[in-house]
């Protein structure tokens, strides 16, 4: 059968149009990834080979649909065929190298000198105040700003983010590497994709800082603008490991108005003074009650939120402001147990504006030069 010259043009045009394909999980060309093992087109039936990470890869349907998009959309591709294979071991390691830039062993990229990741750690004196519906929040809209982020569900015992982003799969092993799952353009590792439903975690504390290592260095986050972690209540285990293993982080305190949840809050926040984290805010959640003829209705007092931030202003000796007072909302309930956050779900929602702004206030604040190498070495005399 005579050889085509036609054909060798479609294929170098069919594994152009792949370069347009990113891997869902990874966020980079499929081409760049080693992922398209062959592309063969013979009178316009084009059949191309991926190869992907692991063999249960949870995401094979999206990526069948999108290289059969992307290589149907070539003239001459009259039909497109794509026949799925597993990358090999020394395929898998290649990939690692690529992505960590290294085969060394696994560091955490937020915690190196150079890392321009604005890392916030959003914590409380208590449970029950609305943190992780706060940190879900605030991902989303920043995601939807057009920002890289990622949130690490730090609470081991009372995981909620899974639920609260919609995501219901594990991260895909690539050997000792996690990738994690993207839901509304946010990377999410947490416990409870690890833990069958209804079982609880019964761990102490040294396991519980490996863990939070683990979510930090195994997981490829990628170039991330901002990392979120959704720490549990009080003042215990995993605030100290991510004082330890994330020096450079900043923390938000999330109160109620209630003087009682004021009180613990501000013990939360000034923890910050001797582990040497800035305290970037706080956020009054559950603010008040809008009524039906437009006033407000208090249900757990008021005040709380600028108790915390005039407390922790005195504590830390620099300006801790109140970022916001979130309404109380049943939409922000039933959008989190919906796994679409009301910033997204009902963007007009006052809690939706409260937080939108937080967000942004967060973002836009200049990165101080706190642990940043700037390159600089002392003179010779």
């Amino acid at each position: 059968m005579p050889h085509d010259a036609h054909d060798d043009t479609l294929v170098l045009a069919v594994r152009d149009a792949l370069a347009g394909v990113l891997d869902p999980e990874i966020r980079r060309p499929i081409t760049e990834l080693g992922m398209v093992r062959s592309v063969e087109v013979d009178g316009g039936r084009a059949v191309v080979g991926i190869d992907l990470t692991t063999t249960g890869c949870p995401l094979k349907d999206t990526l069948t649909r999108d290289v059969t998009a992307a290589a149907s959309g070539v003239d001459g591709v009259d039909s497109v065929t794509v026949e799925m294979g597993v990358m090999t071991a020394e395929q898998r390691a290649a990939l690692r190298t690529l992505l960590r830039g290294t085969d060394a062993e696994p560091t955490i990229p937020f915690a190196q000198p150079g890392s321009l990741t604005k890392v916030f750690a959003i914590a409380s004196g208590k449970g029950g105040v609305g943190k992780s519906s706060v940190t879900a929040n605030l991902a989303v809209a920043m995601a939807a700003d057009g920002l890289r982020v990622g949130v690490v569900d730090a609470d081991i015992y009372g995981f909620s983010i899974p639920r609260m982003l919609g995501v219901t799969r594990q991260p895909t092993r690539v050997d000792d590497m996690l990738l994690p799952p993207v839901e509304h353009g946010v990377k999410v590792v947490s416990i409870g994709m690890f833990v069958p439903p209804g079982q609880p975690v019964v761990w102490r504390g040294p396991m519980l800082h490996r863990a939070l290592q683990q979510f930090l260095a195994d997981v490829f986050w990628g170039d991330l603008d901002v990392l979120l972690l959704d720490l549990p209540p009080g003042t215990g285990d995993i605030a100290i490991s991510v004082a330890q293993l994330l020096p450079g982080s900043q923390i938000v305190v999330v109160t109620t108005p209630q003087a009682a949840a004021a009180e613990v809050a501000e013990r939360a926040g000034s923890v910050a003074v001797q582990t040497r984290q800035h305290v970037v805010g706080v956020v009054e959640n559950m603010s008040w009650l809008e009524q039906p003829d437009g006033s407000r209705l208090h249900v757990f007092g008021e005040g709380g939120g600028e108790q915390v931030a005039q407390s922790l202003t005195r504590i830390v000796g620099s300006d801790v402001p109140l970022l916001a007072q979130v309404p109380l909302d049943v939409r922000l309930r039933e959008a989190g147990d919906g796994g679409t956050p009301v910033v997204l779900a009902e963007p007009d929602a006052p809690a939706s504006r409260a937080l939108r702004e937080v967000a942004r206030a967060l973002t836009t604040r200049p990165r101080g030069l706190a642990g940043l190498s700037l390159g600089l070495t002392p003179a010779g005399r």
